[in-house]
């Protein structure tokens, strides 16, 4: 073993979940390799193949900002040096439930306007940066190496591609490793490769909502602008408006991204998308891009089904193999848990490896479990509350279908009922604090002034007709 209590760990998969996987393990082994099959050097702050959902507008939430931030000190101000807008979430992000929009409330939690791409690029270079790291590019995971008797995992078999012959590939090689750990994503073979090792497939849970995201990017200034110096507008789906949208300003542009499901989706020629986005109850999503200049074709995803795989029920686990991230849950994207759930499965992991002895896969997964747990149960619950979404709906899923509504319609006139929202969607606090008795009242039994108005929006003058004197 190395000086670290551990000689040499390989993560599976360089995404977000995959770097921040790195950053914890080098503090435990002396070498960490990162394989993926991606050019992720090359890729600088473009898109990169694996990942064709980075067109879409993503969010990272406060838990997961102050994660990253702990592990890379002075992240924001390295966000903020590239001109991302950053703001007060509760001040700058305005939500609309049933088309009433939240009423501003400071949060103190900041509100980060930057594209995947620009995190990842940023995640990315420090764990780069790090003594003992390797990234192994354009490589391809093909499966993994076990002991004879299969009870542990010593390594995996890769087979890089060499750019400089059109990426033909190359000899199959084994990569011997003290702790695998899969953060492959979405993309994950993990249930498959436990199979062909013998173990049981770990019980699963699906919620599938079918939802497509359409985003389409702008070129600023917009001829009527409602954002002014604020973020985003988020006219969020509910069950009476299943139609969604998230209109962002970003650090080089503006990106409206349109949500719909159950078969429901925002065409991507102009003239459809532009008809859809006039369907939102935000009325000045619409004003804002039907004439503004479009910036490239539109691109959408599709999102069949969220998925929580639960290792933690198995009573078999082979040693020396850990999943993270999307690998162990993949979380309806619209409510942009996954890359915090990912950093807080880091720190269940940092706890692991941390202890100077090899982390016991039963202990790892119980934790990632409760971790888990709160955001899985809000995410699940808010797509239940569909009645054609398919999924296991529980009494607790029921009470919270009833009650959310509400809170929703709260959260519009009072400033303590949003906040509360803000910090639990944030996964700041659990799910539990919207509970309290205090809470309870204002939601159920508080005052219901007027709505605030929408934040107010600069309309850019039409160039005159007139030649200049």
């Amino acid at each position: 073993m190395g000086t670290k209590g551990g000689e040499h760990a390989v993560v599976l998969g360089g995404s977000i979940g995959g770097l921040l996987a790195a950053r914890v393990l080098a503090d435990a082994y002396d070498r960490v390799t990162v394989i993926d099959r991606d050019d992720l050097t090359g890729a600088g702050m473009g898109l990169r193949p694996a990942i064709s959902w980075a067109h879409h507008i993503h969010a990272l939430l406060e838990r997961g900002r102050t994660i990253i931030e702990d592990l890379f000190p002075g992240f924001l101000d390295d966000l903020l040096a590239l001109g991302v807008p950053v703001g007060d979430f509760g001040m700058t992000c305005h939500y609309y439930f049933n088309g009433r929009m939240m009423v501003p409330a400071e949060t103190g939690m900041a509100c980060v306007a930057a594209n995947r791409p620009v995190l990842e690029n940023r995640i990315r270079t420090r764990v780069a940066a790090l003594p003992g790291v390797t990234l192994r590019e354009r490589t391809d995971i093909l499966g993994l190496v076990a002991s004879s008797d299969r009870r542990r995992i010593t390594g995996v078999r890769v087979q890089g591609r060499d750019p400089d012959d059109g990426g033909a590939p190359g000899a199959e090689e084994a990569i011997d490793a003290d702790l695998v750990v899969d953060a492959t994503g979405r993309a994950t073979r993990t249930p498959r490769w436990l199979g062909e090792l013998g173990y049981e497939r770990a019980p699963e849970e699906r919620i599938r909502m079918d939802l497509t995201y359409t985003t389409m990017d702008f070129t600023g200034p917009l001829p009527f602008d409602p954002l002014g110096d604020d973020i985003a507008l988020v006219p969020t789906a509910t069950p009476a408006l299943p139609r969604g949208a998230i209109f962002a300003r970003l650090a080089d542009r503006y990106a409206l991204t349109l949500t719909g499901i159950l078969g429901d989706r925002a065409p991507t020629d102009r003239e459809g998308f532009l008809a859809y986005a006039a369907s939102l109850p935000v009325p000045q999503i619409h004003e804002a891009v039907r004439d503004a200049e479009q910036r490239g074709p539109a691109h959408s995803f599709r999102f069949p089904a969220s998925v929580r795989f639960h290792y933690e029920r198995l009573s078999r686990f082979p040693a020396g193999y850990l999943v993270l991230g999307d690998a162990a849950c993949i979380f309806n994207p619209v409510y942009a848990q996954g890359m915090t759930v990912a950093a807080m499965g880091a720190t269940v992991l940092a706890k692991h490896v941390g202890k100077g002895a090899e982390p016991r896969s039963a202990d790892y997964f119980r934790d990632l479990s409760r971790v888990i747990d709160a955001p899985w149960a809000m995410s699940a619950a808010a797509d239940l509350g569909y009645p054609a979404v398919r999924g296991r709906r529980t009494v607790a899923t029921r009470m919270a279908n009833l009650y959310m509504p509400r809170v929703q319609a709260a959260a519009a006139h009072d400033p303590v009922v949003a906040r509360g929202f803000i910090r639990t969607a944030s996964l700041v606090d659990p799910p539990q604090s919207l509970m309290r008795p205090s809470m309870v009242g204002r939601v159920l039994f508080g005052r219901k002034p007027a709505a605030p108005a929408a934040p107010a929006a600069t309309r850019v003058p039409a160039p005159s007709s007139e030649e200049p004197r």
